[in-house]
C-alpha cells in the first residue's frame, strides 16, 4: 500500500458504484442515424445488399408512416456499418429493424412495420 508524505497508509476509499444507463450506447446511436438522416423512424439492416452474392452492409431507411425514403448508398452503408458495429450478438443472417425513437433492435419479419408513436 503506499504511503503518504506523513509516513502513514492512506485509507482505503470505497468504491462509488458506476450506474450505466441501460441502452445508452444503443440511443445515443439512434439519435445519431435520426439527426443523419431527418425524418427517418426506422432502419432495415442486412449483410446482404440485393443483387450482391457476397456480404455487404446494407440498410433501407424508412419514415414515420413506414414508407421507403431514399438516401445515398455511401449513408446506407454507412447507417449499416454503425448499426452492426453496436449490435455484435444480433443475428446478421436475416435483417433487423432499428426503431431509432426507442434504439431498439428487432429482427425484421418480412414486412415492414410501423410501431405508433414519432420522433
Amino acid at each position: 500500500m503506499p504511503e503518504s508524505l506523513g509516513g502513514r497508509a492512506l485509507p482505503a476509499q470505497p468504491a462509488e458504484p458506476v450506474t450505466r444507463i441501460a441502452g445508452t450506447r444503443e440511443i445515443r446511436l439512434a439519435t445519431l442515424l435520426a439527426d443523419m438522416i431527418p425524418g427517418a423512424r426506422t432502419i432495415r439492416v442486412s449483410q446482404h445488399e440485393p443483387g450482391r452474392t457476397w456480404p455487404s452492409p446494407y440498410s433501407r431507411v424508412y419514415d414515420r408512416f413506414g414508407g421507403p425514403m431514399a438516401i445515398s448508398p455511401v449513408l446506407g452503408r454507412t447507417a449499416a456499418r454503425w448499426v452492426i458495429r453496436a449490435h455484435p450478438a444480433a443475428n446478421w443472417s436475416r435483417a433487423n429493424d432499428l426503431d431509432l425513437a426507442t434504439g431498439i433492435l428487432r429482427s425484421a419479419q418480412g414486412v415492414h412495420v410501423v410501431t405508433e408513436g414519432g420522433r
